[in-house]
């Protein structure tokens, strides 16, 4: 019996003991989600750049209208509108386009918001030379003349009194974006002429 007692003695001392270790061991738990990380693209996103191209057939492929109204900050009305010019050897030229944006419903030509035109010319000396001219001439009608970047290429600003324009060539190519009616305000004519100058020069990819 005394054996026994003991016995009994010492299973609670052991149980004891052994809750006691088990109390103290921590719980583990469990390891937290892993959150994928997403890496961003290193590769750059593409720039116009703008080239001596064929003159396009569509308005689509000078300023896209997407484009345009992203530029811009706003939708034109309207849908853009050509007109094919013909070729004129006495200056040299060899084609002409003029793209008409921004044209309200039920108006025609003289109420666009924004023109682009482009020429292609027999040579790059006979591009440059009518660019000169045609700045010229604004400066002798009281216009303000600056110097803009446009992309890689130089541009000219030229703000006259019931519009400004952005006028220049590349290669055999002049291009020219006419703000009319001071539909872009004179602060932002600098953030916004030189975007559809450039990409009236982008081939489409």
């Amino acid at each position: 019996m005394r054996g026994n007692r003991f016995f009994v003695v010492l299973g609670a001392v052991a149980l004891s003991v052994c809750a006691a270790c088990s109390a103290a061991v921590p719980q583990t738990q469990a390891p937290p989600p892993q959150i994928p990380k997403i890496t961003p693209p290193t590769t750059p996103s593409k720039v116009p750049v703008m080239v001596d191209r064929p003159l396009p057939d569509d308005c689509e492929l000078v300023v896209p209208v997407d484009v345009m109204n992203a530029t811009l900050g706003q939708e034109l009305p309207g849908e853009p509108r050509i007109i094919i010019g013909i070729k004129e050897p006495g200056i040299g030229r060899t084609g002409k386009i003029d793209c008409y944006y921004g044209i309200p419903p039920k108006q025609n030509l003289p109420a666009a918001k924004i023109v682009i035109g482009l020429s292609t010319y027999t040579d790059e000396l006979t591009a440059r030379t009518r660019v000169t001219e045609s700045i010229e001439a604004e400066r002798a009608d009281g216009a303000k003349i600056t110097e803009v970047d446009v992309g890689r290429q130089k541009g000219t600003l030229v703000e006259g009194k019931e519009e400004q324009l952005l006028i220049g060539s590349l290669g055999k190519s002049t291009f020219v974006v006419r703000n009319r009616n001071n539909f872009i305000p004179q602060a932002k004519l600098i953030a916004i002429l030189p975007v559809l100058a450039q990409q009236s020069m982008t081939p489409p990819v």
